[in-house]
């Protein structure tokens, strides 16, 4: 049976007994139609089953409404992290509210900087990127609007970020009042050459958060019993580190993780070789995502609001799309909380290493 012809423009001017401008300005200005004409042009289109080639809209107007968020790893890593499901719900709801649509922008063929010339999008949501990268330098060259998550303030560019630093302070003060003074810091992968030193962006504000802590205790990163592990922000990174940390000569008696999903690992891992949380040894996160709330034990982190800051992000992106925001464009710094559950207690009596 051959394909149905697909229903044009002048397929619905014709059977509605309207002009084929009249049927444009039904989709794209309808202030100028009366609702009568509007209400059977729609009509009409709906029983011939016409809606708007999105590429020729897109010629017409200049503009998708799409927002594309850009990804610093590949979709299937990214969303085996409960964190963008959270960060997604937040967008996707200033997205219904103003009519957009999302693009999740991964890199292609290896590199962010070939994603954006190819995403039909009005604007970009920069996830964990640092402002110096090549691929913001690409937006601004472009003139894309675009708004940065989780980066640096800078001066005229729309950013959500939060209180990082003061959220690890808390947590590691807890955790030295509880006695501990072997400590491993697990934060994620930065591909950064040599050490915590040259960190930026969200992982250098945890870092800072938790030498500030330590400073008051008096000890430092490179003092001894305090180890610092880069792994990928995965759960089987989590399981990783704790091998590679319980292997150590000196065992921590805490783990701090800088998320969640790498603390979760580190739970799995520490249960199967036998650990009883907190006993034996104190975990804990950063985000508070849902799943922390039940963990066995339950695990102790920084509470961020993860949603709140996807939806501030799109509001800003729509708004740097519209203008609106120009000279004064928002920056939001979002406050963290520590919650302190089951996975963290005094450190435990020093004893013959099993």
């Amino acid at each position: 049976m051959p394909a149905r012809r697909r229903a044009t423009m002048q397929d619905v001017a014709h059977k509605a007994g309207v002009s084929k401008s009249a049927v444009s300005l039904a989709y794209n200005d309808s202030k100028k139609l009366s609702d009568a004409t509007l209400q059977r042009i729609l009509r009409v289109a709906d029983e011939l089953g016409f809606s708007q080639d999105p590429a020729a809209r897109m010629l017409r107007t200049r503009r998708t409404d799409s927002l594309g968020l850009l990804l610093p790893q590949q979709l299937d890593k990214v969303l085996e992290n409960p964190y963008y499901s959270l960060f997604l719900q937040g967008i996707g709801q200033t997205c219904y509210q103003e009519g957009f649509t999302l693009l999740l922008a991964p890199p292609l063929r290896g590199s962010m900087l070939k994603t954006i010339p190819y995403a039909a999008v009005d604007g970009f949501i920069v996830s964990g990127l640092e402002y110096d990268r090549g691929e913001v330098t690409a937006l601004r060259q472009r003139g894309i609007p675009f708004v940065l998550v989780d980066s640096e303030w800078h001066e005229g560019v729309p950013s959500v970020d939060i209180d990082e630093s003061e959220g690890i302070a808390e947590l590691v003060e807890h955790l030295l009042r509880q006695g501990h003074r072997r400590i491993a810091i697990v934060a994620f992968e930065t591909g950064v050459d040599g050490g915590y030193r040259n960190w930026k962006g969200p992982v250098l504000r945890r870092m800072q958060g938790a030498t500030r802590a330590l400073a008051a205790a008096g000890l430092a990163p490179d003092s001894d019993g305090i180890t610092i592990l880069e792994v990928p922000c995965t759960r089987p990174g989590g399981a990783d580190a704790f091998k590679t940390l319980w292997g150590l000569p000196e065992r921590p008696t805490a783990i701090v993780a800088f998320s969640d999903i790498i603390a979760y690992g580190v739970l799995d891992a520490a249960r199967e070789a036998g650990l009883v949380v907190p006993d034996d040894l104190s975990v804990s996160g950063f985000d508070d995502l849902t799943e922390s709330s039940w963990t066995t034990p339950t695990l102790t982190t920084i509470r961020q609001p993860i949603a709140t800051k996807g939806r501030l992000a799109a509001e800003y992106l729509i708004e740097a799309i519209a203008g609106s925001g120009a000279g004064h464009p928002h920056q939001q710094r979002l406050s963290t909380a520590l919650l302190i559950r089951h996975s963290t207690g005094p450190a435990p009596t020093p004893g013959p290493r099993s």
